[in-house]
C-alpha cells in the first residue's frame, strides 16, 4: 500500500500524464480573462458541444449571474447564495430564497463546478450546468429566484438594456434575437466553468513547492490521505471530490453517501424533506445519501454538511471520528454510529490532539486565498 504522501503525489502526477493543460512548476501564472482551460494538475474539462467556451459568453455570463433582474421581485441574483468571498458558498446553514423561503439545504460551492458529474446535492438527474441553471430561476418548490411564469418578463428586463445589447450579440453572433432563455443559462454556465480553483498551498506544494506547507500541514496530508480515516475515498483526487467528470471520461459514476448524520428511527432515516437521493428513488437503500462536496477552500465555507447542521471543522471532525454524529435529544435524535445505511468508508477514528492540529492545518492548506478575490469573477455591479 503506497504511504499518504506518496498517494497524494502519485494523484496530481496522473492527471499530469492524463493530459491536463498548463506546467507543472510551483509558480504559476494567473489567467487574466475568464477561461476554461484546465489549471496545472486538473484535466481537460467536458463542454458541450453546443456552447462552446467563449471569452465573450464567459463575461456576459458573469453579469447575469450577478443581475438582480434575474429574481422575479429583482432582489436577489445567482451570486446572492454563492458569494466570491465564501468560496462561491453563501455563509449560511441554509440558504434563502428571493421571497424569504428558508431552504432546507446549503448553498454548494461553485468552484471547479465544470468538473462535477451531479450539480445538486441530490439528484442523480442533474448533470449539465445549463440545464441546473433553470432549478434556481423557475423552481417553486422551495422558491428561488422566483421566475416562474415570468421568463418574457425578465428577458424584457434585459433586452432594455443598452449594454447587454452589445454583449448578447457579442456572445452569440449571427443570431438574429440572442435574448433566449437558452442563451441566458449558456451564458452563466460558461461563466461558472471558469470559475477555477488550483492556487492552495496544497496545490504549490504538489507543483514542488516544498515550502507552500507547513510541517503540520504536510503531516495532516499524510492522514488525510491515508486508510485510518479514510477521507479520500469521498474527497479524493485532483478536485478532492469522487463526483468528478473530465473530457476523458467514459463511464460516468454517481457517488452519493449516507454518513450517519441522521438515524432518526435506529434504521437508518433522515428528517422528513431532507432525505437526499430517497427523495428522487423513494429507493429505501437512498435514505441519507448525498453528494460529497469539493473539499477545496473547506476553511471558509462553513457551516458543513448538507443542511448546515455542524459549525465547525473541528464538529465535522467530531462526527467522523465517532463513525456518525449522535443527537441526544430533541426531533432528531439518534445514534449515527448504528446506522444500517452509512457508508462504508464512515468507521469511526482516534486523532490525537496533535494528530488534529495537523488535519486542520491541512485542511486550511486548501483555501485558494486568490480565488476569494479575483476580480474575474467578482461582481461587476460592485454589490459584493
Amino acid at each position: 500500500m503506497l504511504r499518504p504522501i506518496t498517494f497524494a503525489l502519485t494523484v496530481a502526477a496522473a492527471a499530469l500524464v492524463a493530459g491536463c493543460g498548463g506546467d507543472d512548476s510551483a509558480t504559476v501564472t494567473r489567467p487574466t480573462e475568464l477561461t476554461a482551460a484546465p489549471p496545472p494538475g486538473f484535466p481537460a474539462m467536458r463542454i458541450p458541444a453546443d456552447n462552446a467556451f467563449t471569452r465573450e459568453k464567459a463575461e456576459l455570463g458573469r453579469y447575469l449571474f450577478y443581475d438582480r433582474r434575474l429574481s422575479g421581485n429583482e432582489t436577489q441574483s445567482c451570486g446572492t447564495c454563492h458569494r466570491q468571498r465564501y468560496a462561491f458558498t453563501d455563509g449560511r446553514a441554509r440558504a434563502l430564497g428571493s421571497t424569504m423561503q428558508d431552504h432546507p439545504r446549503a448553498s454548494m460551492s461553485l468552484v471547479n463546478v465544470g468538473y462535477t458529474v451531479t450539480l445538486t446535492w441530490a439528484n442523480p438527474s442533474v448533470r449539465q450546468l445549463e440545464r441546473q441553471a433553470l432549478v434556481p430561476m423557475f423552481g417553486e418548490s422551495p422558491v428561488e429566484l422566483g421566475l416562474a411564469g415570468m421568463e418574457s418578463v425578465m428577458l424584457d428586463r434585459l433586452r432594455a438594456d443598452a449594454r447587454y445589447q452589445t454583449m448578447f450579440r457579442a456572445a452569440f453572433p449571427g443570431q438574429s434575437e440572442p435574448f433566449t432563455l437558452d442563451n441566458v443559462t449558456k451564458a452563466i454556465a460558461t461563466f461558472e466553468r471558469a470559475i477555477l480553483s488550483a492556487d492552495s498551498p496544497y496545490d504549490r506544494y504538489q507543483r514542488g513547492d516544498r515550502s507552500a506547507m507547513s510541517a503540520s500541514a504536510v503531516r495532516g496530508m499524510d492522514l488525510y490521505f491515508g486508510e485510518r480515516l479514510e477521507c479520500f475515498h469521498c474527497h479524493g483526487g485532483f478536485n478532492l471530490t469522487d463526483a468528478v467528470i473530465t473530457a476523458a471520461t467514459r463511464i460516468e459514476e454517481t457517488p452519493f453517501h449516507n454518513t450517519g448524520l441522521y438515524n432518526l428511527d435506529g434504521m437508518g432515516a433522515y428528517p422528513a424533506g431532507n432525505t437526499g437521493v430517497h427523495e428522487i428513488t423513494s429507493n429505501p437503500a437512498d435514505m441519507g445519501r448525498f453528494r460529497a462536496p469539493t473539499l477545496r477552500n473547506i476553511a471558509v465555507t462553513a457551516p458543513y454538511m448538507h443542511d448546515g447542521s455542524i459549525a465547525t471543522l473541528d464538529g465535522v471532525l467530531d462526527h467522523y471520528a465517532a463513525g456518525g454524529r449522535t443527537i441526544a435529544s430533541g426531533p432528531n435524535a439518534g445514534v449515527g454510529s448504528a446506522s444500517p445505511l452509512r457508508s462504508e468508508f464512515v468507521r469511526g477514528f482516534v486523532l490525537s490532539p496533535s494528530e488534529r492540529e495537523d488535519l486542520l492545518a491541512f485542511l486550511r492548506a486548501l483555501t485558494d486565498q486568490s480565488l476569494l478575490t479575483d476580480p474575474r469573477f467578482a461582481d461587476p455591479f460592485g454589490r459584493e
